[in-house]
């Protein structure tokens, strides 16, 4: 239905012996306690391995607090649900109104993060790429010969925001088409009508549309093999603006590279996430709440390194497609005229225009944002998630763990006012050094 495209299914077992003795080598200890006099034991204590050994859990059930009602003058009426609360944050700051509270974060410290960044970075240069593997999985490359139509189809039916490309005549994989890729087609196709009219998408490959027709400076593959760093992943991404990487293995004597996974940063965080979750202290920047540290883009009131735009439902397709590319960004939240959030867009979700080949007769100077929306699943994955300025590091962290959620949205909890925008980009970008 789609032309040739190759999926590969793989195991890892022998890649790594670390996999085969994961279930393997489990040990259990039980610690006597002193209570009221009486040695006790749980045998069914709960014990954790982690970096620092073996370690018996606790569990503690927090004592329920009964939280009175504030009774204020006017009626009598109680305040229970006051913005920011839930965050920690003192009543008195909180405001509905356009203006936004000048709250006091304590002083970030700048041992602080060069402690995060040194010890990360040495935990990451500690861990291969077979780490970021699952254990047995599909992963998809497709045909360079392939149509530039069969591939969007392809793209869109798998929720593929990026697929290695695989050159038959060579052997090896290419390079990478990503959605960005998509938006430049789209964007050619509306500056020449001609091609659509002549069912270009449907003959033209991939391959001459990334030679030729887009004329992209052709560069070599970045690619990582397992048994690099997970420290060499993270800079390889970093370092040249890219989304993610292929794992390619070549066994010694082989004839074809096998495709094992394609790495990228939100792998990494779910990896992070999964070993400093219970031990946030070793990280002293993950306690920070994200409204105290250098990291995002925010709006005008609240300031920061870079200024946060946004988009109005019933702005141009063409208009926000070329925002995204002139401004180097993956997405860019859709608010209401008070600023409230309704829905984020992002590059990713061109490929839903492959739905019913809308793409072909869509005009990007007349559709709007809302109307492109309408045909993404939302349904389909996370897409976002959203927090307060007084949610910590770690918190932001555990969200964009979830693999369908690359970025989180910073509101003003009760309003649901877009304060700020926070991507996986840009979490590396602060906890990240490169060590090498």
């Amino acid at each position: 239905m789609f032309g040739s495209f190759l999926i590969y299914f793989f195991g890892l077992v022998g890649l790594s012996l670390r996999h085969l003795f994961t279930f393997v080598l489990v040990f259990k200890f039980n610690f006597k306690f002193l209570v009221d006099g009486v040695w006790r034991v749980d045998h069914q204590q709960f014990v954790k391995e982690d970096e620092d050994g073996m370690n018996n859990i606790i569990l503690v059930k927090p004592p329920e607090i009964m939280i009175q009602p504030l009774v204020v003058d006017d009626g009598g009426l109680p305040i229970m649900d006051i913005d920011g609360l839930d965050d920690h944050h003192h009543a008195a700051n909180t405001s509905t109104s356009s203006n936004i509270p000048h709250e006091t974060f304590l002083p970030l410290r700048a041992e602080d993060i060069e402690t995060t960044r040194n010890r990360l970075s040495q935990h990451l240069s500690s861990y291969q790429v077979d780490e970021l593997i699952p254990d047995s999985g599909k992963v998809f490359a497709l045909d360079a010969n392939l149509s530039v139509e069969d591939a969007f189809l392809v793209m869109h039916a798998e929720g593929l925001a990026v697929a290695p490309l695989w050159d038959e005549a060579n052997h090896q994989i290419s390079g990478m088409l990503t959605a960005s890729d998509f938006i430049m087609i789209l964007m050619e196709l509306q500056r020449n009508h001609a091609m659509v009219a002549n069912r270009v998408l449907e003959v033209s490959s991939v391959s001459a549309w990334k030679e030729g027709k887009l004329q992209l400076q052709r560069r070599p593959l970045i690619k990582v093999d397992p048994d690099e760093t997970l420290n060499a992943v993270a800079y390889k991404i970093l370092h040249n603006h890219i989304s993610s990487v292929p794992v390619i293995y070549v066994a010694q004597g082989a004839t074809f590279p096998q495709l094992l996974h394609v790495a990228c940063l939100s792998g990494l965080l779910k990896h992070i996430n999964r070993h400093f979750e219970y031990r946030v202290g070793y990280l002293p920047l993950l306690q920070q709440p994200i409204g105290s540290l250098p990291i995002g883009s925010w709006i005008r009131d609240i300031g920061g390194a870079r200024e946060l735009l946004t988009l109005l439902s019933h702005e141009l397709l063409s208009d926000a497609l070329r925002l995204l590319l002139d401004e180097h960004i993956s997405s860019v939240p859709i608010v209401d005229s008070k600023g409230t959030l309704v829905n984020i867009f992002s590059r990713s979700d061109i490929t839903s225009l492959a739905k019913g080949n809308v793409y072909a007769r869509i005009q990007l100077d007349h559709a709007t944002v809302a109307q492109a929306l309408q045909l993404v699943d939302m349904k389909a994955h996370s897409r976002f998630e959203t927090c307060t300025r007084y949610d910590t590091l770690q918190r932001v962290i555990t969200l964009l763990s979830d693999p369908g959620v690359r970025r989180v949205v910073v509101v003003e909890g009760g309003t649901q006012r877009v304060l700020g925008l926070i991507t996986l980009r840009d979490v590396f970008s602060l906890i990240f050094i490169d060590s090498r």
